[in-house]
């Protein structure tokens, strides 16, 4: 039998030796009580055979089945899982830190679920141990899963190493459990979050345009088809714009503001957005102004290759050359020819999602 130590841990005022400690102990195979947003949970060392068997005794369960990984941050899933598709971004985007455990495909061939959870204690101790966390809720089989600690401890006590006492769970409620490793996406688990709020953001297309400042094109990209979409009452499309060197303090460019202005579209709001791989990875459709554009993002994340294109590819207007040249710094005109070739694109482009 073991002896449980107990921390007593406020989340308001966190001891960082305490963190440490219970990292270290998490690390070297022991197994420790922790709070999350939802239950208690049993972490253990992935990679530690020990600590799976003792884990897997305490649950009752087969060695064969495997538990749910806990992450410290959402770049994470990118470790453990391959073959993530843009709905996995698009919760983990939404819903992330929280009570949402994702199941995708793991780079072994077979599946893994994780979750980033949303109690700063929790993440620190796993973000400190570095190692793989798997952290089922803290109860046998057969009993509720623990929203306090006392309830945690009740069976547990000399069964694990260290058990955190942080108080009461903030939501009480296990995890909602969403299976990404089928077409169309499954909720298995309906948890803290409701099936119908996993719902509206899965039935959500993610259409982004990219070009290099974020002040011209890709602005009249998002705006026409932001206004196309509306006319048609069409609510099941985001629609977004982001720049290569692009930052919040990029405005859309004067003759922009004007072109669109005639159209009755009010970009004179608009703030850049710089290009990173996360609003590359959650997007549908990725659509770009030069071949420049793709084969940056491309760089910034090669998984996106498949829905990826240049948006003079859905032009009819053919001027020799794929891409829509930037026309910052140009007179009227250029802006005007600009606007026609984005304008029949995205037309196109408004028909076929």
């Amino acid at each position: 039998m073991t002896q449980t130590k107990i921390l007593k841990i406020d989340a308001n005022n966190i001891n960082s030796d305490d963190i440490s400690f219970a990292a270290s102990v998490l690390a070297n195979g022991g197994l420790v009580i922790i709070p999350t947003e939802t239950v208690y949970g049993i972490a253990a060392n992935l990679k530690n055979q020990k600590a799976i068997e003792r884990l897997s005794a305490i649950k009752e369960r087969s060695q064969d089945k495997p538990f749910s990984l806990h992450i410290a941050n959402k770049e994470e899933i990118e470790t453990f899982a391959s073959q993530i598709p843009p709905a996995a971004y698009k919760l983990a985007n939404k819903f992330w830190p929280g009570p949402l455990t994702l199941i995708l495909q793991a780079k072994d061939g077979g599946t893994v679920g994780m979750r980033l959870p949303d109690n700063r204690i929790a993440r620190e101790i796993i973000a400190q141990a570095a190692v793989p966390v798997i952290c089922p809720s803290a109860n046998l089989c057969g009993r509720p899963a623990p929203i306090g600690f006392s309830d945690a401890i009740k069976d547990l006590e000399g069964r694990v190493d260290l058990a955190i006492d942080a108080g009461r769970t903030t939501l009480g409620v296990e995890s909602t459990i969403v299976d990404l490793t089928v077409e169309p996406p499954k909720v298995i688990r309906e948890g803290w979050l409701e099936k119908g709020a996993i719902e509206a953001v899965l039935n959500k297309k993610n259409i982004l345009f990219v070009c290099t400042g974020n002040s011209c094109r890709s602005v009249m990209a998002e705006a026409w088809l932001k206004k196309v979409l509306k006319d048609r009452n069409r609510q099941d499309v985001e629609v977004s714009s982001a720049g290569l060197l692009s930052s919040n303090a990029t405005l859309a460019s004067r003759a922009t503001i004007e072109i669109l202005g005639q159209e009755g579209i009010d970009v004179s709001g608009h703030r850049g957005r710089q290009l990173i791989g996360d609003l590359l990875k959650q997007s549908d459709l990725i659509l770009v102004m030069e071949e420049l554009h793709r084969e940056k993002a491309l760089e910034l994340a090669p998984q996106v290759k498949n829905r990826l294109f240049l948006l003079k590819e859905f032009a009819k207007i053919d001027v020799g050359f794929p891409d829509i040249p930037d026309p910052i710094g140009g007179t009227g005109e250029i802006y005007n020819n600009t606007f026609s070739v984005i304008k029949e694109a995205v037309d196109r482009i408004a028909k076929i999602i």
